[in-house]
């Protein structure tokens, strides 16, 4: 006779199980990668603060309509766990809107998104420039894409790719699902930020930091909220701001460091 399972643990099994496929394709298996890179930094002669990390970079150098099609490609796949996330919500009968990605406050959102940006843009950037200064950092290079008609449009895309991707998954669909798991909440707070922090520690030990920070900010807001759109706007003000900038300002200014 086959053995029998209570309902609620073939449940929890499967979110358990549902939850980590959907991490391992996205931001899990980018927090891997980045361990990697840093290992191979730290492991490189020179201090870290003499080698880069490069965001947005050329896929196809003298090549502008390949490489323009390779950006929109990346981009675009990019986007599919936040699909999957979707899809997955809906099947439970809720949908992106029980996590607040949905447009029913859009005024609110932005408004709150753009207080958000607002405080803790120039205290990332301060943070930045020490932990590079103090050689737990290397040196973060935005963009180092070719001066065609194409770079700001799909510097500004990237940025809000990231932002969509990162506050559904990391925070909306990664809190709602622990929570489901029976974690604590801050439990959940510690997964939430140790993950956002993991997957920029290509960047070095300031990325980790900085970024676990700011996970914690951004929960206790969404706690606070109960959405993501106002994260989503924060943090795509935020990588606009930090890749037009360094497009705009690199080697203009004293103060930026560049490669």
């Amino acid at each position: 006779m086959a053995d029998s399972f209570p309902q609620e643990d073939v449940s929890r099994r499967i979110l358990r199980s549902e939850t980590v496929l959907v991490l391992a394709l996205s931001l899990g298996a980018s927090a891997v990668s980045a361990l990697i890179s840093f290992v191979g930094s730290l492991t490189k002669p020179g201090a870290l603060k003499e080698q880069a990390a490069t965001l947005n970079s050329s896929y196809a150098p003298g090549r502008p309509w390949l490489d323009l099609a390779w950006q929109l490609f990346g981009i675009a796949t990019a986007l599919v766990p936040v699909a999957l996330v979707a899809h997955l919500l809906i099947r439970e009968g809720a949908g992106l809107r029980v996590i607040g990605f949905d447009r029913t406050k859009p005024r609110s959102d932005l408004r709150r998104g753009v207080l958000i940006a607002a405080g803790i843009g120039s205290a990332g950037l301060a943070f930045y420039l020490l932990a590079r200064a103090a050689g737990f950092n290397l040196t973060v290079v935005p963009e180092s894409l070719p001066a065609v008609w194409w770079k700001y449009p799909v510097l500004i895309l990237s940025a809000l790719q990231n932002s969509v991707v990162e506050e559904v998954i990391v925070v909306g669909y990664l809190l709602r699902r622990l929570g489901q798991l029976g974690w604590t909440p801050t439990a959940a707070l510690v997964a939430s930020s140790v993950l956002r922090g993991s997957y920029h520690l290509y960047q070095g030990i300031g990325g980790l930091i900085g970024n676990m920070v700011m996970g914690v900010v951004f929960v206790l807001l969404y706690r606070r909220w109960g959405r993501v759109g106002p994260l989503v706007v924060a943090h795509a003000l935020l990588d606009i701001g930090a890749f037009v900038g360094y497009a705009l300002l690199a080697g203009k200014v004293g103060w930026l460091p560049t490669p």
